[in-house]
């Protein structure tokens, strides 16, 4: 059996910094998003793909593979959102068996309430933290890494 190919200390440097800031950021954003909005992030995240989708709608399985989360984790964030009047669930017209989610008015609305406070602790914690330099290259980096787990 071949031998681990151990990380170097500026490799585990970055993996460690990696996941601090990951772990740190979601706990934050996660908060802010609560207190304000009395949503998780998920949620918003649902609100956000299903307002920049054409009708303001998606199936569900485009919106788990959106946000990279399972379908019953949806499901469950879907049903949340639904009983708030935030999002509608409707049969597929294409297809029975599919499940459509439809932004509505109240929705919106939560969106565009939510939005700024959210906005300003992500360039708070994240984007005016770093050079645009160092921007392009969370970027470019983090989507490789995105692209070839896809």
């Amino acid at each position: 059996m071949a031998e681990p190919r151990w990380l170097d200390d500026e490799e585990m440097r970055a993996w460690t910094a990696f996941l601090a800031a990951t772990a740190l950021l979601n706990r934050r954003i996660e908060q802010q998003l609560k207190d304000d909005a009395h949503l998780s992030h998920t949620q918003y995240e649902v609100l956000v793909r299903l307002s920049q989708a054409p009708g303001h709608q998606l199936r569900m399985t485009e919106l788990s593979a959106a946000l990279f989360t399972s379908k019953s984790g949806l499901t469950y964030q879907i049903d949340q959102l639904a009983k708030a009047g935030f999002v509608r669930r409707t049969p597929s017209p294409d297809d029975p068996r599919g499940i459509v989610a439809t932004l509505t008015p109240a929705g919106r609305r939560k969106l565009e309430a939510a939005a700024p406070g959210h906005v300003a602790l992500v360039r708070e914690l994240l984007i005016d933290v770093l050079t645009p330099a160092q921007r392009k290259a969370l970027a470019d980096g983090l989507g490789e890494v995105a692209r070839r787990l896809s």
